[in-house]
């Protein structure tokens, strides 16, 4: 009779803690959606990324758990670059894939700090920049190895310098 008691009392333990940490996830989620709003004033965020590519799906999947709705738009790398071309992302700023929030260009696995300090300071700019596919930046594995340089692109779709290092 000992054994079903303390089995039953582990079973309840396991149940109770499940239902903390989803019940704490959710809300931590909510809490992440609330400050996006107040810094950003939005949680509506697009990717466009090609179809083929493994760590612009990761970094949708990042922006999602740091509280953004993403709509991720899986293009062919053709109409990636097209994409950049029309939207004046110079060459040497390029990532792999560009994000929208509001009316700024994100391009490339800047972190959700990097963001937040463009809204925050709403610069007259086009957007920022993490240019590559640096190690250890949201998507990309691997330690980091140096800080994030994320660059100004500015609104004649040129590289404005440095705008913060993460």
């Amino acid at each position: 009779m000992g054994r079903y008691l303390t089995s039953g009392l582990v079973l309840l333990a396991l149940v109770g803690g499940i239902t903390y940490w989803i019940t704490s996830a959710s809300q931590s989620a909510e809490e992440k959606k609330t400050r996006l709003t107040e810094v950003i004033g939005t949680t509506e965020a697009t990717v466009v990324a090609s179809a083929t590519c493994g760590c612009c799906k990761l970094y949708a999947t990042y922006l999602e758990g740091e509280g953004f709705d993403v709509d991720l738009q899986l293009k062919t790398p053709t109409e990636v670059q097209t994409y950049k071309a029309e939207n004046g992302i110079p060459a040497e700023l390029q990532s792999c894939h560009t994000t929208v929030i509001g009316d700024y260009i994100i391009e490339g696995h800047i972190p959700v700090e990097g963001i937040e300090a463009l809204f925050s300071q709403k610069p007259d700019i086009k957007g920022i920049a993490l240019p590559g596919m640096p190690s250890s930046s949201p998507g990309m594995p691997g330690p980091k190895l140096a800080p994030f340089e994320i660059e100004i692109i500015t609104n004649e779709g040129e590289d404005g310098g440095l705008f913060i290092e993460i």
